[in-house]
């Protein structure tokens, strides 16, 4: 049996998004221009943030690692998933699977506590502006994004171990666009239990920690403001939290939307749309999302552009 499985299951195949064949090349298109976008204006955040004098604040440095994140679980899943648009069948290793499920963990996971740590960010510099400087030091802020990263990747490590250790059956077709989680656990032939409640109890508590600190803050944040006497002040308040507030209720809502929603009303299809969202179409939308909404980013876009010109003129 086992000599069996380790002959089987040298790769496994993606199903993909869908099977429809008048569905494929407008699909590709589709998102490969999603795809691209997202690499653009997340490349775009990162050296933004980095070159230009004017946003070396902790907003903008959190900012960048979330445009890390973004770029990263998205690289991690679109180009292996826009392979799947052009060839009969789209393989993928069982090694090159285990490392695309710890990739895409390490981002996503490093995601939600970024988020958190922007959240705090925000309540500190509104509710106490004057210790701003002080409370959000150099080294708070490369703490607030070296601890995300460093458990996330222990999640990671740990989840995809205990997936990867585990005897999986002959058949080894994932009803999905990546490697993740679910899809694999309905592969194995093993006890998966211990392994589902090490998901589930991590899971649980990456997303409600995280999201109970973002809503305390916003709250600590939306106090602050109803007490301001300056309607100019309550304007530049709402402004500042605008882009990451964006950000993230739509990054919440659609994991809350997959994770949480009842087993009776999960389907493969509706699981798939989502997956869709959270790996591409987010990662697109955060950096338009500050670009549009964010007058500091808006114009350290335009300074950069003038250099640029100026340099080729």
């Amino acid at each position: 049996m086992e000599t069996q499985n380790l002959t089987v299951l040298n790769e496994f195949i993606l199903m993909g998004i869908t099977d429809k064949p008048e569905l494929q090349a407008p699909l590709f298109g589709l998102f490969l221009i999603i795809y691209l976008i997202s690499v653009v204006g997340n490349l775009g955040m990162i050296i933004l943030t980095k070159v230009d004098s004017r946003l070396q604040t902790p907003m903008y440095f959190f900012l960048r690692h979330l445009a890390f994140t973004d770029l990263g679980y998205s690289t991690t899943v679109g180009p292996k998933m826009l392979v799947n648009f052009v060839v009969d069948q789209n393989t993928i290793s069982y090694y090159f699977c285990a490392v695309q499920l710890v990739f895409f963990l390490v981002f996503i996971v490093s995601e939600l506590f970024i988020l958190t740590a922007m959240s705090y960010d925000r309540y500190v510099a509104i509710c106490n502006p004057l210790l701003y400087p002080v409370i959000m030091s150099q080294r708070v802020c490369y703490v607030l994004v070296a601890v995300p990263y460093l458990y996330s990747t222990f999640v990671s490590l740990l989840v995809t171990i205990n997936i990867f250790s585990l005897s999986f059956c002959g058949y080894n077709v994932i009803s999905h666009f990546y490697c993740d989680c679910v899809p694999l656990l309905s592969l194995l032939c093993s006890n998966t239990q211990d392994t589902e409640i090490i998901i589930l109890v991590l899971a649980g508590f990456d997303l409600i920690s995280s999201l109970l600190i973002v809503l305390v803050s916003y709250l600590l944040i939306l106090v602050a403001i109803i007490r301001m006497n300056s309607a100019e002040g309550r304007h530049k308040a709402f402004s500042t939290c605008g882009s990451h507030l964006t950000v993230a209720t739509v990054f919440y809502g659609t994991l809350i939307f997959m994770y949480v929603q009842p087993k009776s009303s999960h389907s493969s299809d509706t699981d798939k749309v989502a997956s869709v969202f959270y790996t591409l179409v987010i990662p697109m939308l955060n950096p338009l999302i500050y670009s549009l909404r964010n007058k500091d980013v808006k114009y350290a876009r335009q300074r950069m552009w003038k250099k640029i010109t100026s340099i080729f003129s």
